[in-house]
């Protein structure tokens, strides 16, 4: 989908998509936050263009929730109405997968390369490109992932309210994870799998809230007419279950800014790495002066309507600073 350019300052954009097709700002990806921030600027009379390679994160799940007018909403259906929203307002969405971001000399801004080879330069970036769930390696997990697999109670936990509901444990925030789900239904086991044994207070933590713990490790998801039924452990047994929590790896998309020297940080819980994200100040810039980002690929703990909020925010940010450089170069004109 995609709409007209705008006029801004005097310089309209030119058509056609090759290297000479330049843009106040080009936002790499196209998400909650991605969009969000494409309206913002759009709004704020911006030339924008949205390059979205049509991955999102949330694609397995059948439905969206914890957005405020919005909940149950499915998550293409939210994508494609922001996506009205942007071409309403001037700004354009493509679709492709970036693969190359360089800075141009002489503070003329960046080039950004898409896999087919096109080419377009922005003054200013914004980055959304979000993140990838890197699951556990377990038959089911994947093929059952937004479905009965799931991570975060807040998006999906009312949906498996009073449920047997299984933890994976693979990692330090299992412990917390079982706790946690427990506030959703009475029957939760925490299944020791790869993870960590839990300390003497967690194990009666554990017990105080009726949360049993299987030792073994789990080979598979048992699926039966379509849906998960149980947790398969290496010596045969079958533990009933209808949902699974995992923690998966969070991993920031964002390779393709390591030309402009910006690389993922580590994101650790007690000492183990869960994750990557691009590091950036509380409204989005990051050490590279002219590139942004929001949404997961800087918060891999965002829920949408927070990734939503932190592409305004950006947009609202990168805006201010096209302002000041264009005053700049209105005073240099004068003068001169």
């Amino acid at each position: 989908m995609t709409g007209g350019g705008s006029v801004n300052g005097g310089n309209e954009v030119t058509g056609g998509d090759g290297a000479d097709r330049r843009h106040d700002v080009v936002v790499i990806g196209g998400g909650a936050a991605g969009l969000s921030g494409a309206v913002t600027l759009a709004r704020a009379r911006r030339s924008v263009l949205v390059i979205d390679a049509g991955h999102p994160r949330n694609a397995p799940a059948s439905h969206m929730h914890g957005y405020l007018g919005h909940d149950g909403v499915r998550p293409s259906e939210l994508l494609a109405t922001g996506r009205d929203e942007v071409t309403r307002y001037g700004g354009e969405v493509v679709q492709g997968a970036v693969v190359a971001a360089e800075r141009l000399p002489d503070g003329e801004g960046f080039r950004v390369v898409r896999k087919d080879g096109t080419a377009v330069v922005a003054r200013r970036l914004l980055v959304t490109t979000g993140l990838v769930d890197e699951l556990p390696e377990v038959p089911g997990v994947a093929e059952r992932w937004g479905r009965e697999v799931l991570h975060c109670p807040y998006c999906h936990g009312w949906e498996v309210a009073s449920r047997s509901i299984g933890v994976l444990s693979t990692g330090p925030l299992a412990v917390d994870q079982a706790l946690m789900w427990r506030q959703w239904s009475e029957d939760v086991t925490l299944f020791r799998h790869t993870g960590p044994e839990p300390t003497d207070e967690e194990y009666e933590q554990l017990a105080a809230r009726g949360i049993a713990v299987v030792d073994g490790e789990v080979v598979a998801l048992d699926v039966t007419d379509g849906r998960l039924t149980g947790v398969r452990l290496a010596g045969g047994r079958v533990v009933p279950g209808e949902a699974v929590v995992v923690q998966p790896r969070f991993t920031a998309r964002a390779d393709f800014l390591a030309d402009l020297g910006l690389v993922a940080a580590e994101m650790k819980a007690v000492d183990q790495v869960i994750g990557t994200y691009v590091a950036a100040d509380p409204v989005g810039a990051t050490e590279v002066p002219g590139v942004w980002v929001a949404g997961n690929v800087a918060d891999p703990k965002g829920k949408v309507i927070a990734a939503a909020a932190a592409g305004v925010q950006a947009a609202a940010a990168i805006n201010a600073d096209l302002i000041a450089e264009d005053v700049s170069r209105a005073v240099a004109a004068r003068r001169a």
